[in-house]
């Protein structure tokens, strides 16, 4: 039994049952015991690889693409550049390699790193030593100081909280965590129901067991960034595995030693991630006042930002076990079965401003 399992079961029994959300936000940030506090969960060695870890040419394309930003917004004075989520780093590095020739750019930018764990922060300083722009780390978005905005994540809106809800016989009733008599964590159903005005239509005839996912917390930072962008100009870049349009379905999920796992197995020591609703942030967007881009697939967005013409420019007169290298990365990356069609690229704007390589919002 993970330390933090038992934590959690001496909590819910003299306390009741947890939400999925509360549940997912320990497991993944408890101070002592968390994911993310304690862990190494990126690259080989870890749980998962991001795309970042595929392939230099991810964070370098990102870069591009922000640098053309920075050209649309017609070069505003200093803003912030922040990224939340940074993982080991290795986006960030390589988007200021790519940096490096615009120095107006990197003049300009006042570097943020949204990061809560004190152990990836040390990571990620390391990572970043020999850049050209040195972070200033904030635990939230809202500690970013004002001005205009390039902001972007990778993997990060996944790793937030959701909350759960079950068809049952008198309606959508959130799903908790409780404790069986045996004292092993499990799924139940608590009193608390979703209002019919927060129901989707998509869920409206959805069967009695069906699961509902709403995302709250993913939701209030899209707008915090889309209130900021529409008042102060700038552009959010955000890429994430998830849905275009608000369906039922069950995507709470636990990687645990790079395999699948019961979600309730190994709290703590396993990543959990649920799918992005892309349409809940694009409302989230709306109601800031700025614009929601058409979404993209990654593999889309990676082939129209130049992916292939990059990884031929880095593969001329390399070896072929290189060249075969780099062309394994690009397929991993833009592949409709593998990343391509999976993750998806979604961008916030001000209003009236196109962004390459999105087309302009309908």
């Amino acid at each position: 039994m993970t330390a933090l399992k038992e934590k959690l079961r001496q909590q819910i029994a003299a306390e009741g049952p947890i939400s999925v959300a509360t549940y997912m936000a320990r497991c993944l940030g408890d101070p002592e015991h968390g994911y993310y506090t304690n862990r190494e969960p990126f690259g080989r060695t870890g749980d998962f690889i991001t795309a970042p870890e595929v392939s230099q040419m991810f964070g370098e394309l990102i870069g591009a693409v922000c640098l053309k930003a920075y050209e649309t917004l017609s070069a505003p004075g200093d803003f912030q550049l922040v990224e939340l989520g940074p993982g080991r780093g290795t986006l960030m590095a390589d988007f200021l390699r790519v940096a490096t020739h615009r120095p107006e750019f990197l003049e300009a930018a006042t570097l943020n790193l949204v990061e809560m764990s004190p152990r990836l922060r040390q990571v990620q300083s390391q990572t970043l030593q020999n850049t050209q722009l040195q972070p200033n780390f904030r635990n939230t978005f809202q500690e970013v100081p004002d001005g205009p905005l390039i902001v972007i994540a990778n993997e990060f809106f996944d790793a937030l909280p959701i909350h759960q809800f079950i068809k049952t016989p008198n309606g959508w009733n959130e799903r908790m965590v409780g404790l069986e008599t045996s004292g092993k964590l499990e799924f139940g159903v608590g009193p608390a129901q979703l209002q019919a005005d927060a129901i989707p239509p998509a869920a409206m005839k959805a069967p009695e067991g069906s699961i509902l996912e709403t995302q709250p917390a993913a939701n209030a930072v899209a707008e915090e960034i889309a209130t900021r962008i529409a008042e102060h100009g700038g552009f959010a870049l955000f890429i994430d595995y998830g849905y275009a349009q608000t369906a039922p379905g069950d995507t709470l999920q636990a990687l645990y030693r790079h395999a699948y796992d019961d979600v309730l197995a190994h709290p703590g020591e396993a990543d959990l991630t649920a799918h992005v609703n892309f349409e809940a942030l694009a409302t989230a967007a709306r109601r800031a006042g700025a614009v929601p881009l058409p979404l993209l697939t990654q593999g889309t967005f990676l082939l129209q930002s130049g992916l292939l013409e990059r990884a031929g420019a880095l593969g001329a007169g390399k070896t072929p076990a290189d060249q075969d290298t780099i062309r394994d990365a690009v397929e991993r990356l833009a592949a409709p079965n593998q990343m391509g069609d999976l993750f998806k690229v979604f961008a916030i704007a001000p209003e009236g401003q196109v962004f390459t390589p999105f087309e302009p919002a309908s």
